[in-house]
């Protein structure tokens, strides 16, 4: 992360300040260097507190993300790598990626009508189906 904070895009920078990033032990396997070094990191980002734009903080509180907590705080657990630079980098474009996803919108959906070709031919489908399947059937005698 830069200096001046992490960008999101030529509009939004957060700044260094506002991400609060702490270095834990990692967890599972990995022999003497996860129980020595403190390599995984702990990434915060609270949205109401922060500086975002209004409409990208309401963004954010309305997506469903498991790393969104009810107070409004972002949390991503990095430990994926063994070196805490990695781990920080990896977590910090996590964050990014949320941001971007929320920011992100969606395009209208243009409402279409089947054509009446296309009506036919399933009902022609459908037909031809139910006839195969009368076929199989047993004949019974009368």
């Amino acid at each position: 992360m830069p200096d001046n904070g992490l960008r999101i895009s030529s509009q939004i920078i957060i700044p260094v300040k506002e991400i609060e990033v702490n270095a834990i032990r990692a967890q599972g396997a990995g022999g003497q260097n996860v129980n020595k070094v403190a390599s995984a990191v702990h990434i915060r980002f609270d949205i109401r507190g922060s500086s975002l734009p209004d409409f990208c903080k309401y963004r954010l509180l309305c997506v469903n993300d498991h790393h969104i907590t009810k107070e409004g705080v972002i949390v991503i657990k990095a430990q994926q790598h063994r070196s805490q630079e990695k781990n920080r980098d990896d977590g910090l474009n996590r964050l990014r990626r949320i941001i971007m996803k929320a920011m992100a919108v969606q395009k209208k959906r243009k409402k279409t009508m089947p054509t009446q070709s296309s009506r036919v031919r399933r009902l022609d489908g459908k037909t031809r189906r139910g006839q195969i399947k009368n076929l199989r059937k047993s004949i019974r005698e009368i």
